[in-house]
């Protein structure tokens, strides 16, 4: 399915199912797991028949939606594009959208078939009203995207409450790797969530953000068994995305990436009780990148609507106007249309490498 013969809602309604599929088969030994995926196959299957009648009148709406609920942090990890982009500080988060606002949008998501929405930052666990707004919406997934420094007892208990609100947790391999990027104790607070977690039956996983120097230790048997042991169930591996032109060179390539789904393969073979995803996965596979809402889009702290969070540009507020219509916005629209996103590229983030291409857009309203 490849070319003038490629259908982004097919391959995305199929990507869901096959989601659901591996997280039931992941959760069979927890009945209040099993019990909530059962419904949430429901939700989806309604979620996915809404964005069919969108698409039948022009309009595609994304099964995924990234929502950066602060621009706040905790910790000062190396490397971080956040930073690099200005989208992260220690700073008192100014103009952020409320509880409220982000409530709404949670609402509109519902109402347009949107399934995922990945609760990211800064740090998540920050905005607490924010994530106890989400647990409101059982037909949305919202995994959070969290460093784990701030998991507490609350925390547990509103997990272990609510299960449409899956812990995943940032780590970069062993002790060694795992510190030395994101600060010392770091990674003994991890395993100790982890294991309290895994005490509580609470579904949680862990994020792997992957370069070409580390992508062989993280798909390596000792680091899963040590995940699987811990009582993880679910494993993200994320690409690279170079946070300025000196750190380009650690961005995955073709042979990282070949690498990376030849051994998710394996794993899926050989540890049937877990989950393993990959993002923005092969982009060959959905006939280029899925970002500004070709298969998701994002929404930073303050409202604005971006192709991406490493694509951190928006020429709508959706504290001004709907998730519709910010699908429609000239920004989405001219990269959609105008072959950016299906460009060949190296590695990495193909709008990082267009950067200069996307601030034409939005300044000059220009369709490349």
């Amino acid at each position: 399915m490849t070319g003038s013969n490629f259908d982004i809602q097919e391959y995305l309604s199929e990507g869901v199912e096959s989601i659901l599929k591996d997280a039931m088969r992941a959760t069979l030994k927890n009945p209040k797991e099993s019990i909530y995926l059962l419904k949430f196959s429901k939700h989806a299957r309604k979620a996915t028949k809404i964005r069919q009648r969108y698409e039948q009148n022009g309009k595609n709406i994304p099964a995924f939606l990234i929502a950066s609920i602060t621009s706040s942090c905790n910790l000062h990890c190396t490397g971080c594009y956040s930073r690099a982009n200005d989208a992260c500080s220690d700073d008192e988060p100014v103009n952020q959208l409320s509880g409220e606002q982000w409530d709404d949008i949670f609402r509109q998501a519902k109402e347009i078939g949107i399934s995922f929405i990945v609760l990211a930052g800064g740090e998540p666990l920050i905005r607490e009203d924010v994530i106890k707004n989400a647990s409101k919406y059982p037909e949305i997934l919202f995994p959070i995207f969290t460093n784990g420094t701030l998991l507490g007892e609350d925390y547990m208990k509103l997990f272990d409450d609510n299960r449409n609100l899956a812990p995943i947790l940032s780590i970069e391999g062993g002790e060694e790797v795992t510190d030395s990027r994101r600060g010392a104790g770091v990674y003994g607070q991890l395993i100790e969530s982890m294991k309290v977690m895994k005490s509580k039956n609470i579904i949680f996983g862990a994020s792997l953000t992957f370069t070409k120097e580390n992508i062989s230790s993280l798909i390596s048997n000792d680091f899963i068994n040590k995940l699987h042991d811990l009582g993880c169930k679910v494993v993200f591996f994320i690409e690279y995305v170079p946070m300025n032109t000196e750190t380009i060179e650690l961005a995955p390539g073709d042979s990282e990436r070949d690498l990376l789904f030849g051994e998710i393969d394996r794993l899926r073979n050989d540890y049937r009780d877990m989950l393993f995803m990959s993002f923005p996965g092969d982009e060959k596979l959905s006939d280029g990148c899925l970002a500004a809402g070709r298969g998701f889009f994002h929404i930073n702290s303050h409202g604005g609507a971006e192709p991406c969070p490493a694509s951190p540009y928006s020429d709508t507020n959706l504290c001004e106007t709907s998730l519709v219509e910010a699908l429609d916005s000239n920004l989405f629209k001219s990269l959609r249309d105008g072959g950016i996103l299906m460009d060949d590229h190296e590695g990495g983030c193909v709008l990082f490498e267009h950067r200069e291409d996307v601030e034409k857009i939005l300044h000059k309203n220009v369709k490349i």
